[in-house]
Order: structure tokens, then C-alpha cells, then sequence
């Protein structure tokens, strides 16, 4: 599956907070800066900001897919988080957002990129997925559950 390539249990934050969006993408870029030292948190939370000015990629449901291109980055590197509180996102059904999942890919990385993004799209429509995202009581088991064969 796509999704445990990309992502590590050491890369999930279960009950983060986040007073707002923009305190969210910075908490973000600062979380995989530290796995990923060649990325640049500062150059990588503006380039979030950056793409979310094209349009949200707050989907509905309380679900997020904040992506962007950066040179920096050798590899697709996904980084979970499920918020204690959910936060205002601008999302497409004006509903608050709990649930993120953040994906950062090398600059010319374009089909990968567009492919991550649409099996996280389809695995965020299980409505029962959601439910057990939401209470899972760790970021190992919210590593299982994401990347869990469908």
C-alpha cells in the first residue's frame, strides 16, 4: 500500500493541539523537519501556506491533506495528526477540522504525488475509518489503522 510508504509511526501526533490553522501547519513543518533534517521547517511552513492560498485542501468531514512540492526533500514523507480540538481549516463544507495528513514531495515528484494524494482521498471516505482514526488511543494504532489494507 502507498500510505506505509510514506508514512512511519514516529511521524503520527495523536491529540495535538493547534489553536488555528496556520498554528497547525506550523506544527507540521516543525515535526518533519525534525524526522527529515534536510527539510527546511520554516521553508516548508510557508510552502504549506503557500499552496493552501491556491485552495483549501481541507476535504470535508474533518479531514485535511495539506501537500506540497519541496526541492529539499529526496522522498514522499507523510506526517498524521489527529487534533485534540478540531480548528477552523476554510474547508470545502465549512465544517472544523480534526484529522491531517500531511504529504511533502521532491519538487519534480508530480504523478507520485498526485497518486499519494488520491489513495489518501479514497482511504478518507470510510466514514468507519474515521470513527476508529478518531479513537484510537495511539499513534501505533493510528499507524495500523491508516495503512491497513482496505
Amino acid at each position: 500500500m502507498i500510505i506505509e510508504n510514506v508514512l512511519t509511526p514516529e511521524r503520527i501526533l495523536c491529540d495535538a493541539q493547534g489553536a488555528s490553522k496556520k498554528k497547525v501547519l506550523e506544527v507540521i513543518a516543525e515535526n518533519i523537519s525534525r524526522h527529515v533534517p534536510a527539510i527546511n521547517g520554516k521553508d516548508l511552513f510557508n510552502s504549506l501556506v503557500s499552496r493552501e492560498k491556491l485552495g483549501t485542501t481541507g476535504l470535508g468531514s474533518g479531514i485535511a491533506l495539506p501537500h506540497c512540492r519541496i526541492k529539499a526533500c529526496q522522498e514522499p514523507t507523510g506526517f498524521l495528526v489527529r487534533l485534540a480540538e478540531p480548528v477552523n481549516y476554510d474547508s470545502v463544507d465549512k465544517q472544523p477540522v480534526d484529522l491531517l495528513f500531511a504529504l511533502v514531495v521532491p519538487e519534480e515528484n508530480t504523478q507520485e504525488h498526485l497518486t499519494i494524494l488520491q489513495a489518501l482521498a479514497e482511504r478518507f471516505q470510510s466514514t468507519e475509518l474515521l470513527a476508529e482514526l478518531r479513537s484510537a488511543e495511539s499513534p501505533q494504532k493510528l499507524f495500523e489503522l491508516i495503512t491497513a489494507p482496505v
